[in-house]
């Protein structure tokens, strides 16, 4: 599908995993809302510099997805070493998760000064937004705080290519697993009414 045709599943609530556009509608529920970064307007806290800095000997290339063994090697460490496991050795899954996109979708490589391949971010790409996917990484790298690296790199990168939206996909109020999305400021939520508001609080 167009980015375009893309953009408005998007706004009305729906997400893509793989081939799959979907929406979570648990009955007598609607905690699960998708979230997005004006990056124009986008304000990092003291801590979020600090993660630029620490990360401002990485090499970032930003280009045409594509699996290789290199990265594999890495997503299946991430998925035994950080996760429970349960996606580890799974190439075709790794490949059909990752690879596999309907839409616009543009990858970015996160190499440290001797160009170790130490994080892979995948993105969905239109002229309005860029959607985050995925991003996995070295667990040994973890003192790098590389996903909100990764996730301000995004938002700079669209800033640059004058996209305005950066999409952090859905949200849960409360939830520690996703409260690092409402940390990106200002952000906005997708209300039932198909309106996007200013997130407010913590």
């Amino acid at each position: 599908m167009t980015g375009e045709e893309y953009q408005r599943w998007m706004d009305a609530g729906f997400r893509r995993s793989g081939t799959i556009v979907y929406q979570p509608m648990c009955a007598g529920c609607r905690a699960c809302v998708p979230l997005r970064v004006p990056v124009e307007r986008l304000s990092m806290s003291k801590s979020q510099r600090r993660v630029l800095r620490r990360n401002a000997d990485l090499q970032v290339q930003v280009g045409f997805p594509a699996p290789t063994a290199e990265k594999w090697e890495l997503y299946d460490r991430y998925q035994r070493e950080w996760h429970d496991g349960k996606q580890a050795g799974d190439l075709l899954g790794y490949v059909s998760f990752l690879y596999r996109s309907p839409v616009e979708t543009v990858e970015f490589e996160y190499r440290d000064g001797g160009g170790k391949l130490i994080g892979v971010g995948l993105c969905d790409v239109s002229a309005k937004s860029v959607s985050s996917v995925y991003f996995y990484f070295d667990p040994r790298e973890a003192g790098r705080s590389l996903g909100t690296f990764s996730a301000l790199y995004e938002m700079l990168w669209a800033r640059e290519m004058k996209i305005p939206y950066w999409y952090a996909g859905y949200w849960i109020r409360g939830c520690g697993a996703m409260e690092y999305k409402s940390r990106f400021r200002p952000c906005e939520a997708l209300g039932t009414d198909g309106e996007w508001r200013e997130v407010t609080g913590e």
